[in-house]
């Protein structure tokens, strides 16, 4: 679940990178939506590999297994369905215009990263929503102990710690 988390963080972690980007090549919306995409495809580059290493190290200590939130499901949804549907028209654009006015392979290509990054932003919030709504829970790992104690100490005598009483001859309860 860790692994799951943190991929979702990452992704929308690229967003961190935007404003430090250079800004757009040309005057006008389409060259500026481009802009934030292309800074939106190397600010994930730089994250998600990061947010899997350290999900990955969450995951081998056995800690965070507690499955992600409906609002991250819900959020990162949202941001793919932005972002898919923000790439769609800048390839349309990128091939509709003419050339002479940049690389158009390769910001057609940056363009198809930045829609494919989209797509599977909306799936990973879908599969954090579905995990959600399945009600899945994962077991607890093994000498692990679950949240913190109820009733305070542990009990030493009597039938919850597992220990079976005496009962004292002559007596009947």
């Amino acid at each position: 679940m860790a692994m799951l988390r943190l991929l979702a963080i990452g992704l929308l972690s690229g967003l961190v990178v935007v404003p430090f980007w250079s800004g757009p090549r040309g005057d006008g919306f389409e060259h500026a939506r481009f802009a934030v995409l292309t800074a939106l495809g190397m600010g994930q580059f730089l994250t998600v590999p990061v947010a899997l290493v350290l999900g990955f190290v969450l995951a081998v200590m056995g800690s965070w297994t507690r499955p992600p939130g409906h609002v991250l499901g819900a959020i990162t949804t949202a941001f793919g369905v932005i972002v898919a549907t923000q790439a769609r028209p800048a390839m349309d654009w990128i091939d509709g215009r003419p050339s002479g006015l940049g690389d158009p392979d390769g910001e057609s290509v940056i363009a198809f990263l930045a829609f494919a990054s989209g797509v599977v932003t909306i799936l990973v919030g879908l599969f954090i929503i579905l995990i959600r709504w399945s009600g899945y829970e994962p077991q607890a790992t093994p000498g692990r102990q679950r949240g913190p104690r109820r009733y305070g100490r542990k009990r030493r005598y009597g039938r919850k710690s597992g220990r079976r009483v005496p009962r004292a001859e002559g007596h009947s309860p």
